[in-house]
């Protein structure tokens, strides 16, 4: 057997070990800091001193700035954009939005402006 043919068939057996290399999920799409969105839910108090969030399709939204505390179990509607935290001040919060979240994938959100849309979560 020629040396490009044991190659070819050593370098087959590589192929598989890429999917061992650990990186982020391609099903996850990236959401785009920049742009202006909303999110919408049950407003909650958060486990940490000043925190709130929201459970939207699967999620659970931390939200930050204009945040009204008498708005805690209405259906709210957070307008803003998501907030990409720094590692240090996302270490500080992760074991309080782990707690929030129960399991479900969680994220930040940048509030500019929030909306009543029901007075309960119902």
């Amino acid at each position: 057997m020629s040396s490009h043919v044991k190659f070819f068939f050593w370098s087959l057996g590589l192929i598989p070990l890429l999917f061992l290399i650990p990186g982020r999920a391609v099903t996850e799409p990236q959401q785009d800091i920049t742009q202006t969105t909303s999110v919408t839910g049950c407003l909650q108090k958060g486990e940490e001193p000043g925190g709130f969030f929201i459970i939207e399709h699967g999620r659970m939204w931390e939200l930050f700035d204009n945040i009204d505390a008498a708005h805690v179990g209405k259906t709210v509607k957070a307008t803003g954009r998501f907030l990409q935290l720094s590692d240090e001040e996302e270490a500080k919060l992760e074991e309080f939005e782990k707690k929030e979240a129960k399991g479900l994938p969680y994220a930040d959100f940048q509030v500019t402006t929030l909306e009543v849309i029901r007075n309960s979560c119902q």
